[in-house]
């Protein structure tokens, strides 16, 4: 099932056309960067770890079986690394339609490497969103996302650019890297 929140988001936060706005991006922004920015820089969220928890009815999957992609779900004491984004607000509209299976924006504190501070904006997919699948065994998981894809192609492909864009920034992700070591085990199954 699908939540379309594009008209949601542009009512939650506005953002003139004109205007700039920074965008936390920890999953397929941090190696999907298909738009135009006007300042790219590493990031990162406290508060927050990343999760195959969210289901993708429209970009890894299908509606008759989603994809699992990432969110992030509340945690205390830890960080959550990723890449931020200086962008204007005329590209925000496309990201809230890449965005728009149940994530909305939310603000948040961005920390950058060198220690400073900004405010930007972050998609988010609770639990209260009707596209979530939630939390399941790693093993589950892994055959999950091994075995679905959508219009944006494999959602292993997702899985295994995220891994590697992580490892390349040197971000340990120990739920990502579980996932991605056990679809590749599939390979040596298969």
């Amino acid at each position: 099932m699908q939540l379309d929140t594009r008209t949601l988001n542009q009512q939650r936060q506005r953002v003139g056309d004109d205007e700039s706005v920074w965008l936390f991006g920890y999953g397929s922004l941090i190696w999907k960067a298909d738009f135009p920015y006007l300042e790219r820089r590493r990031a990162f969220i406290r508060g927050w770890e990343r999760r195959f928890w969210q289901g993708s009815h429209d970009h890894r999957g299908t509606p008759e079986a989603p994809g699992r992609v990432v969110t992030l779900i509340a945690s205390p004491g830890t960080v959550c690394h990723g890449m931020a984004y200086r962008i204007t607000g005329e590209t925000l509209k496309p990201l809230d339609i890449r965005e728009k299976n149940g994530y909305l924006r939310e603000l948040t504190t961005l920390t950058f490497d060198d220690g400073s501070q900004d405010e930007g904006l972050v998609y988010l997919a609770t639990e209260e969103n009707p596209a979530y699948l939630g939390d399941a065994p790693l093993d589950a998981i892994a055959a999950h996302i091994d075995r679905a894809h959508g219009p944006s192609g494999a959602n292993r492909e997702y899985l295994l650019n995220l891994a590697g864009a992580l490892r390349k920034l040197g971000i340990d992700d120990p739920h990502t890297f579980a996932l991605a070591d056990r679809v590749k085990g599939q390979d040596a199954i298969n």
